[in-house]
C-alpha cells in the first residue's frame, strides 16, 4: 500500500485526466510504485496499481513489460542501463557492456552479490552524440570508457558507504 502522501500524489495524477480516462495515469503511477516499493514492480504491486486505476491487471502488465524503465525483479541500488542501439554500438557500447560484466562479475540482467549494481541493456536513450552512454538513475553518463566506468563504480561504492 502507498503511504498517505503517495496516495495523495496518485489522486493528483489521476485528476489531470478526464473522467473515465484514469488509465492515462498509468506510467507516472508505475514510476511512483517502483520508487515506493524497492525499485521494482512485483505482480502484487502491479495488481495494486490496477486496482487504484480501476483497470485490468493485464493492462498494467502490458505497459510494465514493454518499457525498459520498469524493473520486474529486484535490482541493485545502482542500475547501469547501457544503450545498445546502433550509434552507441558503433562507438563501442558492446565493449563497455563486456567491460562492466567482467568488472562486476555479472551478466546482463544480473545484480552483484552485494546488491549494489545491476546491469541492463536498453534501447536508444536519445543521446546518440554522447555515445557510448548509459543512464544511472536520473542521470546520463556519456562518452564511456573503461576508465570512466571504473570511476562511476567507485563513486557509487563511496555513496553507498
Amino acid at each position: 500500500m502507498f503511504s498517505e502522501e503517495k496516495l495523495n500524489k496518485v489522486k493528483e495524477i489521476i485528476a489531470r485526466y478526464p473522467a473515465g480516462k484514469q488509465k492515462s495515469a498509468l506510467i507516472p503511477v508505475l514510476h511512483l510504485a517502483q520508487e515506493e516499493f524497492g525499485g521494482w514492480l512485483s505482480a502484487e504491486t502491479m495488481d495494486y496499481v490496477a486496482s487504484l486505476l480501476q483497470i485490468k491487471p493485464i493492462e498494467v502488465y502490458e505497459v510494465a513489460t514493454f518499457y525498459s524503465m520498469f524493473n520486474l525483479k529486484p535490482v541493485g541500488k545502482y542500475v547501469f542501463e547501457v544503450c545498445q542501439t546502433g550509434p552507441c554500438m558503433l562507438r563501442g557500447s558492446d565493449n563497455i557492456i563486456d567491460y562492466i560484466k567482467k568488472k562486476l562479475d555479472i551478466g546482463v540482467g544480473e545484480t552483484t552479490k552485494d546488491g549494489l549494481f545491476t546491469l541492463k541493456t536498453v534501447e536508444c536513450l536519445g543521446a546518440c552524440g554522447y555515445a557510448p552512454m548509459m543512464q544511472l538513475g536520473k542521470h546520463y553518463r556519456e562518452h564511456l570508457t573503461p576508465e570512466k566506468v571504473d570511476a562511476i563504480i567507485e563513486e557509487c561504492r563511496v555513496k553507498a558507504n
